[in-house]
């Protein structure tokens, strides 16, 4: 788990921001864990697994990063080739990080099998292949589902076939499916709507740039944060627009852990951090020299700094009393003292 917590899981999405290249695949890994991420989440596909190379199956021309682009392009590009999927996993588990996988047909969940991955994620765009969610779910491993652009129905659907298969351990993730995506777009309160009306862990697929609203989902409840991780947003690739560099990610961890820690118990108490804070809290002191029998007045009562004398709200009842002893300014205000 985190280095940080083992409340939260941070998966460091590499999609296809290894550029082509095993060496930056390799580093991405190394600075995934560096910088402090739970799980590496790879993609198992090939564009012929994806799609068929025919020019009208393409994005639309005013898609902001892959406009025009066909689909069989887009995904040959993008893939993860299957031959380094052996060496990245091994590199992971060298580095006390958990790698998995997000596999898009049949063939590609058996061929992670054979290496023993230890948990699955479905994307949003497949979410409605039940087939696909069947296969996963009967390998009894841990599934987290994304649910961008999917409709509740379909939700419900997904969610009574793992559970017709036995697989107890879901996880759904609120995702808004836009590249970027904006922070107005991510409704976290859904987070709520998931865990009470299927009783499953949830986690967020964020896709927005910096980590504000994964931060804000991890306090609305959310135990699991997806992020693309990249080693320079400047490198480019399908996906390099909007992901997370690893020193934002190592920041994304450190405060995400802060987040978890500081939701706390609804039961209110004083933190016992907060004892010399509470010492200092203004209270009724002597200000001015007196003698026996002098009156209580504002000249010579305040309420100031420490703690030590009566509570300020007495103020008003104790004025026109009068004082039992001579006392020095200094003196802590006290019913005793007074007649």
């Amino acid at each position: 788990m985190s280095r940080l917590s083992s409340e939260v899981m941070f998966i460091a999405e590499l999609s296809a921001n290894h550029l082509g290249s095993l060496e930056r695949a390799r580093e991405l890994v190394v600075q995934a864990a560096n910088a402090g991420a739970t799980a590496v989440k790879f993609q198992t596909y090939t564009a012929d697994t994806m799609t068929l190379n025919l020019p009208e199956f393409s994005v639309d021309i005013g898609h902001k990063l892959w406009g025009g682009r066909t689909l069989y392009d887009l995904y040959h590009e993008a893939h993860t080739p299957w031959h380094w999927h052996e060496e990245l996993f091994e590199l992971c588990r060298t580095l006390n990080v958990i790698p998995f996988s997000s596999p898009f047909d049949s063939t590609a969940v058996e061929f992670l099998e054979s290496l023993n991955v230890a948990m699955y994620k479905i994307a949003s765009l497949e979410s409605g292949d039940l087939p696909l969610i069947r296969k996963v779910a009967q390998t009894g491993k841990p599934l987290i589902i994304s649910t961008g652009a999917t409709e509740f129905w379909e939700i419900e659907e997904l969610v009574a076939e793992v559970r017709r298969c036995g697989n107890t351990d879901l996880t759904l993730m609120v995702c808004t499916s836009s590249y970027p995506a904006v922070p107005q777009d991510a409704n976290l309160a859904r987070i709520k709507t998931l865990r009470d009306e299927f009783g499953v862990k949830v986690g967020v697929s964020d896709h927005t740039l910096g980590f504000g609203v994964s931060i804000a989902a991890i306090a609305l409840g959310a135990r699991v944060i997806e992020k693309h991780f990249t080693l320079k947003r400047e490198d480019g690739g399908a996906d390099g627009a909007f992901s997370m560099e690893p020193e934002e990610f190592s920041q994304l961890v450190v405060e995400g852990c802060a987040a978890f820690d500081s939701i706390g118990n609804p039961e209110w108490r004083m933190a016992n951090s907060e004892s010399e804070s509470r010492r200092l809290r203004r209270s009724l002191y002597v200000t001015k020299h007196v003698l026996q029998g002098d009156e209580v007045t504002p000249e010579n009562i305040r309420a100031i700094r420490p703690n030590g004398g009566l509570a300020p709200k007495y103020y008003d009842e104790i004025l026109g009393k009068r004082f039992r002893r001579e006392c020095n300014p200094g003196t802590p205000l006290d019913f005793d003292l007074l007649f």
